[in-house]
């Protein structure tokens, strides 16, 4: 594997552990809110971790956004939230596993009773599909070649298909990250083709095999890491959709990778780290979750019973990062991005949630049910986030 240092020194691929979470001596002060206050201390690890406004934001956002999740699934109709900047623009679920591409994937991807659940055959399609990370890619592929498998895989068929939608005047990539071209790596002049052939190395090394046998999401992340044109951020991404599968069986809170985005929401949260890590300052929310909607007097309704994971909080700190351009917009981040780039817009097509059934979650979805706090909380407005 190709070993490559940060500028913190520490080896690329080979993230600092996080800590599990264990008793605080914790210096909390719950004042009732009031303007201007002092920053929450919310971690004496070296020095106090001193939080921001945009701190409490994140918990109001999610709280609010997970209300949203439900109000839709209710079957309540539009506006599902009086935020007007979570009104007008496009955020993520407070759940990644939530969001359309993901259920997706999980429903129509991997757990599908008419294709191969060999390893290699699920491994494969989880990596096609997530290189374009395209709902409509998929159904291109499957509906030109049939049903997709690596027993049938052939390179010139699927260049072909993609190089004529492209031809046409579709995008075969979501917008939603940027894949690296990887010309230099593989040689081919457009882009999916040096996807594809990434694909083809991947299956030719053995990685489905080398990630079913690996003991650790980090382990599985490091081997995704060490192909071209994969970073810490896809490799992350990848390891999360591959332990979607029953190919592997990692915890979701062994292991996180901070993204650009988190990063940026990361540095809006916290005036003070604390000299905590990014990657620590992500499983302190995970470990304080409760404590702080319950300071906040949120109610905030799991997944189904299901607590924010990593992968979670990690994706939560890139939502409230774009929320804070416009909720905020005094918090300075590192890409001094100021505007929100996508305005929501409802897809017509219904989404019938479920998950990886190692959750142990469907069973209270096909039985209709839903946590009180949705119940509760399912009119709009109820603990909104404050705005701008």
């Amino acid at each position: 594997m190709t070993k490559i240092g940060t500028a913190s020194g520490r080896k690329r691929g080979r993230p600092a552990k996080i800590p599990t979470a264990t008793s605080r001596t914790l210096q909390f002060d719950y004042p009732a809110a009031t303007a201007p206050v002092a920053p929450v201390i919310v971690s004496n690890h070296l020095a106090p971790a001193k939080t921001t406004a945009v701190y409490d934001s994140y918990w109001r956002f999610a709280a609010e956004r997970q209300r949203v999740f439900y109000r839709r699934a209710l079957g309540s109709p539009w506006p599902w939230t009086e935020n007007p900047v979570m009104a007008v623009y496009k955020f993520t679920n407070a759940y990644r596993a939530s969001d359309r591409v993901s259920q997706y994937l999980i429903r129509n991807v991997i757990y599908r009773d008419d294709l191969p659940d060999a390893i290699d055959e699920v491994v494969f399609r989880i990596l096609l599909f997530k290189l374009f990370n395209k709902i409509d890619t998929w159904e291109r592929l499957e509906k030109t070649l049939g049903p997709i498998s690596f027993a049938d895989y052939r390179f010139d068929q699927y260049d072909a298909v993609l190089t004529r939608a492209m031809a046409l005047g579709h995008r075969v990539y979501s917008a939603a990250y940027i894949m690296p071209p990887g010309g230099s790596a593989f040689g081919y002049k457009a882009k999916h083709q040096n996807h594809l052939k990434l694909l083809e190395m991947m299956m030719a090394q053995a990685l489905p095999e080398k990630l079913a046998s690996a003991r650790t999401m980090q382990k599985g992340f490091e081997l995704l890491r060490a192909y071209p044109t994969i970073g810490d951020f896809l490799a992350y991404q990848f390891v999360t959709d591959v332990n979607y599968s029953e190919v592997t069986n990692f915890s979701e809170m062994d292991f996180v990778i901070p993204g650009p985005g988190a990063r940026d929401g990361l540095r809006k949260c916290f005036a003070d780290t604390g000299g905590l890590s990014d990657a620590e300052l992500i499983r302190l929310m995970v470990d304080r979750q409760e404590q702080e909607c319950a300071r906040l007097g949120l109610e905030f309704p799991s997944l189904w019973g299901r607590p924010l994971q990593l992968i979670d909080c990690q994706n939560l700190f890139c939502e409230v990062d774009k929320y804070a351009r416009v909720a905020h917009p005094e918090a300075a981040g590192l890409t001094g991005r100021t505007r929100i780039k996508q305005k929501f817009v409802a897809q017509a097509r219904p989404i019938q949630f479920w998950y990886p059934p190692k959750w142990g979650i469907n069973d209270r979805i096909a039985a209709g049910a839903v946590p009180n706090e949705a119940f509760e909380v399912s009119r709009p407005g109820t603990n909104a986030p404050e705005s701008a």
